[in-house]
């Protein structure tokens, strides 16, 4: 094994590959040590310089904190906020590193872990979903340095592929061998468009330890990460997932969302299983930004833009599963109900947490796009 360390990195950045150290990508419903949140205060991501976000963030922060850490990322402008809105939560951890936006899935190091109970990162290149070809912003340097300096602080050493376009939300592990991807995003032009499928699945075998990728068809309909599968298609047990749905054959997301369904019923996972899919329905009305959310956000140049009645990518499938329960997305639509009483069922030993998202959802994203999970042994519980 060759180990690098510079004077940029204060943890070891190692230079071969997990699965042939016995490393894999765990599932999110197996232990977590703790979670990944960074605050929200992009002015043209979030309303008002991230106003209404905060108290969202600071709802689900303290409801994963109930059954582990959460290590919440900040810079300098905001510590003492932070600091003090937190000064009693004693498993929330504030941690001064600046980054130039909050989506933790995308920007913080996807963890794998082995027999013994070590946990490793691995940092992707991030290139803001895009990079020059349909990026979203072009300034991305923090947030591309953010997952090696997240493995700083926790004290875990660190992959890193500099050349290598992946976030988090692409991706979905059973923690058996099994990984959940989207065609649309893991081809995209944007990201690694001189590696063929064939070569990308050898990359993904070799850093998550899985032995079988799922390619699903479609993602969410208006995706601006070219279709996330974390918006579409998760996990819930190993052989079971929660699939993004509707009813509605006049609904933008009808025929994806069937497209999927179709697909999974031919599909089995790494240990030969097929498997169980429970239709988890998107919000009846569509979720679209307002005149006054518009005006509350200040876009920079070179920043993606978003326009009045814009649909958003809503969609109860991203939600988070902590140790003890499932923070769950809600956007005051009347199928909220319908969706956290299937999702009960779907996880009857955790509880769930419903949330109003929608601070998080006129930035482009949501519950699960905020998070990134530590594996490991929780100290506390």
């Amino acid at each position: 094994m060759q180990i690098i360390r510079d004077k940029d990195h204060k943890t070891d950045v190692l230079k071969t590959v997990p699965a042939s150290e016995g490393f894999r990508m765990p599932g999110e419903y197996e232990e977590h040590k703790g979670c990944v949140l960074i605050w929200p205060v992009r002015p043209g991501t979030f309303t008002n310089c991230g106003k209404e976000a905060k108290i969202t963030f600071t709802v689900i922060a303290r409801a994963i904190a109930e059954s582990e850490e959460v290590y919440l990322l900040c810079d300098k402008d905001h510590y003492n906020e932070v600091t003090n809105i937190f000064a009693e939560d004693l498993n929330i951890k504030i941690i001064n590193i600046e980054t130039n936006d909050s989506w933790a899935r995308d920007t913080g190091p996807t963890c794998v872990i082995d027999k013994s109970g070590e946990v490793r990162g691995i940092s992707w290149k991030f290139n803001a979903w895009g990079g020059e070809y349909d990026g979203l912003y072009t300034d991305y340097e923090l947030d591309d340095k953010a997952a090696v300096r997240i493995c700083e602080e926790l004290k875990l050493r660190c992959y890193e592929l500099k050349d290598f376009v992946l976030e988090g939300g692409s991706i979905h592990s059973d923690g058996e061998g099994t990984l959940l991807v989207t065609a649309p995003c893991l081809l995209s032009k944007g990201r690694n468009p001189g590696l063929s499928k064939e070569e990308i699945e050898a990359v993904l075998k070799d850093y998550l330890g899985v032995k079988k990728i799922i390619w699903l068809p479609r993602g969410i309909a208006g995706d601006e990460t070219n279709e996330h599968v974390d918006n579409i298609c998760a996990f819930v047990r190993p052989g079971e997932v929660v699939l993004a749905w509707t009813e509605d054959p006049s609904d933008i997301q009808y025929g994806p969302s069937n497209e999927c369904m179709e697909f999974l019923k031919k599909e089995k996972d790494a240990k030969g299983r097929t498997f169980k899919i429970h239709k988890l329905p998107i919000p009846k009305k569509p979720v679209c930004i307002t005149k006054e959310e518009l005006e509350a956000l200040s876009f920079e140049p070179g920043e993606d833009i978003r326009e009045e009645g814009e649909r958003l990518a809503a969609s109860y499938v991203n939600f988070y599963i902590s140790n003890n329960g499932v923070i769950f997305p809600q956007f005051g639509d009347e199928n909220d109900k319908i969706a956290v009483e299937i999702i009960s069922k779907v996880f009857p030993d955790r509880k769930i947490y419903p949330v109003n998202a929608r601070s998080i959802i006129v930035g482009g994203g949501n519950i699960h796009c905020i998070t990134q999970q530590i594996p490991g042994r929780s100290d506390k519980y």
